[in-house]
């Protein structure tokens, strides 16, 4: 495999809100996100976003589609919100300490659909502990840090 392109993870994700401004302030105060990159279109709303937790980037694009790209059809990229609390994916991110992390989450709003839990998987392979929390949208987050990882063989 080449080489990605310098700052970009093998992998990104984008996500759909209503208010994308109000979502990149939200993630950043709630999740501890950074923004690496916010371009607003002539009218104020995001053209493109980056945000990142370490070496993973989020996207924040509006829900339905970017003012600024009408040729292409975005209908398709909707919040959670305009479709019943739906999701088909969630993100899971690292953290260096899950309980702090639930606590900053929780005085920002977040919903916590999962209080912190260890969960051990055995020897062989590993023991977390995480919770679960819901953004002003409805995206689901686990926030997870690693308590003990694989022996190797």
């Amino acid at each position: 495999m080449k080489q990605t392109p310098s700052g970009w993870p093998r992998i990104s994700v984008a996500l759909f809100y209503e208010d994308p401004k109000k979502a990149i302030d939200w993630l950043v105060r709630a999740f501890d996100f950074e923004v690496r990159l916010k371009v607003e279109g002539d009218d104020g709303s995001i053209a493109h976003s980056e945000l990142v937790y370490g070496d993973g980037v989020v996207m924040v694009a509006q829900s339905g589609g970017n003012k600024a790209h009408p040729e292409r059809d975005q209908s398709h990229q909707k919040s959670p919100r305009v479709l019943g609390g739906a999701n088909t994916a969630s993100l899971m991110l690292y953290v260096d300490d899950v309980e702090a992390h639930c606590a900053r989450a929780r005085e920002a709003g977040a919903k916590i659909v999962s209080e912190p839990k260890t969960t051990d998987y055995g020897e062989e392979y590993w023991s977390d502990r995480g919770y679960e929390a819901v953004d002003l949208d409805g995206h689901h987050f686990w926030f997870v840090q690693r308590l003990r990882s694989p022996k190797s063989s």
